[in-house]
């Protein structure tokens, strides 16, 4: 996504409390040679697959609730998306639109077999309303209509989803300036294009444009290898759990700087290694690396986009 790559480069460029270092990329990329890590899709073995259109079904619901789980201690992605799973595996209608429409917060924990109220719960269930609701309406109740009316185009893809579901639309403003960072919508396409192996529902001839998903780990990550470094303000702030406001410059410059380090990066292994990477493999390896450390540090937002 062009737009996501020119607005992470302006905050990159006008950044006050967080600093990309070109020289750590550098090291970071000497000392893997250009190799990164191929992790593959559901390494960890959490999600449904069937190879059809309810994976498609599935994956767009976990995609719309894949947020901020921090406030509790205990949940993390591999709940919801072993949750969604096992709920699908009892019942294949659990997932379809009308009901989507009709889900409670009670019902939801249910669904997931979650044993208490989720955070950010009422924002949930408005965006489970929000997705059964508008693919009823304009995409015959399927997301497998939706990926089919994107022609096989990762960003004609993301401007429907960011177009018709207002939840997606991961924007702020920074400094008078609107910044796009759709780290929920890319991340759709992205476990589309893994889970089919770019194959039928997952075949974009533009999987190139995705950039990475700008959320709570990667971000830990690059500032453990040197790359982000934080001001010393902010590094209090995350260093003590204490929340960082949404939408605030702090916010947006660690999410946007992230986005942009890792294309620096990417450019950086091609030139001097020769290496096409797409920033989806990248974004997997940080990732798995953040997960594997849950002892990094991470800011702290509540947000409904990461």
């Amino acid at each position: 996504m062009e737009a996501v790559r020119a607005s992470a480069a302006w905050v990159a460029s006008r950044s006050s409390h967080v600093t990309v270092d070109l020289q750590e990329i550098e090291k970071a990329v000497d000392k893997i040679q250009g190799n990164v890590p191929k992790i593959e899709w559901d390494f960890e073995g959490i999600h449904y697959f069937d190879n059809g259109p309810l994976t498609v079904q599935y994956l767009f619901v976990l995609d719309a609730l894949n947020f901020c789980f921090w406030p509790d201690k205990d949940l993390s992605y591999d709940h919801l998306a072993s949750g969604l799973k096992l709920a699908l595996e009892k019942d294949k209608t659990a997932l379809d639109a009308d009901r989507l429409q009709n889900y409670t917060g009670p019902q939801l924990r249910q669904l997931l077999n979650w044993p208490r109220p989720l955070p950010i719960e009422e924002e949930r269930v408005r965006l489970l309303h929000e997705v059964g609701l508008e693919l009823e309406r304009n995409f015959g109740g399927q997301a497998a209509n939706l990926v089919k009316s994107a022609g096989n185009s990762a960003a004609t893809l993301i401007e429907l989803i960011t177009r018709h579901f207002p939840g997606f639309r991961d924007h702020s403003l920074y400094k008078g300036h609107q910044v796009f960072l759709y780290k929920r919508a890319q991340i759709f396409v992205a476990d589309l294009w893994g889970a089919f192996k770019g194959h039928n529902y997952g075949e974009f001839h533009d999987i190139n444009s995705i950039t990475i998903f700008a959320d709570y780990i990667v971000p830990a990550v690059l500032r453990e290898l040197g790359i982000l470094k934080y001001g010393s303000n902010l590094s209090c702030s995350i260093d003590s759990n204490s929340e960082i406001v949404p939408g605030s410059e702090e916010e947006v410059e660690i999410r946007a700087c992230s986005i942009y380090a890792v294309e620096k990066m990417r450019e950086l292994i091609n030139k001097k290694f020769g290496k096409q990477l797409l920033s989806i493999d990248i974004d997997l390896w940080l990732w798995s690396c953040g997960v594997q450390n849950m002892a990094l540090s991470h800011h702290r937002t509540l947000s409904i986009y990461y």
